[in-house]
């Protein structure tokens, strides 16, 4: 993850996308606000006031960014939600009232008033009171944790955003170790999903893997160079460059890296250019050349169904990779997006668990299925 928060939508999102953060750094900053519908608030000018600023520099980040704030909690109240913010708040939202006490008011004079008023050549003035300044407030803008942290994610002003970014950081990083003992190699395996694809995976890979044996005319290099075509086809990289993107030992599978989505989809292109390949073997009355088999696959992954299962998976992989194990798949990095809130729960949340704690608590099903 880079360290310049500033600048990165995508790593701004995939932190405020993280509900146990949220919570673990609202303790962390010790801070609280107005709660409103179940949220606690700030308004721009207690927001300026914590970061040190301004509440013209806030207004002016809220213009540029209003489209990424209000996705994370940004709103302006108005009508009956204004009224009922003011009836629960109105003493604490004075410094975001417009001050009106300069403005010349339509009050009517008595003629003492109005004399004297001309004696002096001097207009006569209405100081508004707090309450008619509250009165007169027809919107206001107020912004939840998520917002007041993403305020401070952009602020490149003050000290404090900065200090706050920094500690942001540190705590994403350590909850990350405490959670998966300081390695993401194997995230992937904490998703209930991962046992039933790799339970299934070495059938399809078997199909696959006899299909090249019957049907296509080449030495036994085949079996990695063809397993290499269908990953260049999902994901645009072969076994070696995926290996080395995620740094793994050349003993370890790939396959015990991959997310459950793309386990699935390898199976399915494996099973269904299995099947291709019987076809045109029972046509040709042959063998396959690698050519053949070449034009066969291009042919089977250029097909109109695959563009969203392959646009899905490499959104996935790229996103994922990207938001949990700091690592870009270069050819993908165009797939990158924000980590959702649904992945942080598949894979951090109190529903994940290592693959033993899953195989542990599945282990008198697995046993049934080998004596069957």
């Amino acid at each position: 993850m880079t360290n310049n928060l500033t600048k990165s939508a995508v790593d701004r999102q995939n932190i405020l996308n993280n509900p146990e953060f949220l919570q673990e750094f609202q303790t962390f900053l010790g801070i609280t606000g107005m709660v409103y519908e179940g949220e606690i608030r700030f308004t721009t000018a207690q927001i300026a006031d914590f970061y040190d600023v301004s509440p013209k520099t806030i207004k002016r980040y809220v213009e540029t960014s209003e489209k990424e704030l209000s996705h994370n909690g940004y709103c302006v109240l108005k009508g009956t939600k204004l009224k009922e913010f003011k009836t629960l708040f109105g003493h604490l939202v004075y410094a975001d009232i417009e001050d009106d006490s300069q403005r010349d008011t339509n009050v009517p004079l008595s003629k003492k008033q109005s004399d004297t008023a001309q004696d002096t050549n001097t207009p006569l003035k209405k100081e508004l009171t707090d309450k008619q300044k509250l009165n007169r407030l027809k919107a206001l803008a107020v912004f939840n944790f998520r917002a007041f942290l993403n305020i401070g994610m952009l602020l490149t002003e003050s000290e404090k955003a900065k200090s706050i970014r920094s500690s942001i950081l540190d705590i994403v990083i350590d909850s990350l170790n405490k959670k998966l003992g300081g390695s993401t190699k194997f995230i992937n395996q904490r998703d209930e999903d991962y046992l039933v694809a790799i339970l299934r995976e070495p059938q399809y890979r078997k199909e696959y893997v006899s299909a090249l044996s019957r049907y296509l005319d080449m030495g036994k290099a085949k079996y990695s160079i063809y397993t290499d075509a269908v990953y260049q086809a999902i994901f645009n990289e072969n076994a070696a460059e995926y290996k080395q993107v995620l740094k793994l030992e050349d003993s370890e599978n790939p396959r015990e890296t991959m997310y459950s989505e793309i386990l699935k989809l390898i199976a399915s292109f494996e099973i269904g250019i299995a099947d291709e390949m019987k076809s045109k073997f029972q046509e040709l009355g042959r063998q396959l050349t690698p050519v053949e088999l070449n034009q066969l696959i291009k042919k089977f992954s250029e097909q109109r169904f695959w563009i969203p299962q392959l646009e899905d998976a490499r959104i996935k992989m790229a996103t994922r990779d990207y938001g949990f194990r700091d690592v870009v798949h270069k050819r993908l990095e165009n797939y990158i997006q924000s980590i959702s809130t649904n992945d942080y729960q598949k894979f951090l949340g109190e529903q994940s668990k290592t693959l033993q704690e899953r195989i542990d608590e599945n282990i008198e099903i697995f046993k049934r299925l080998k004596e069957r």
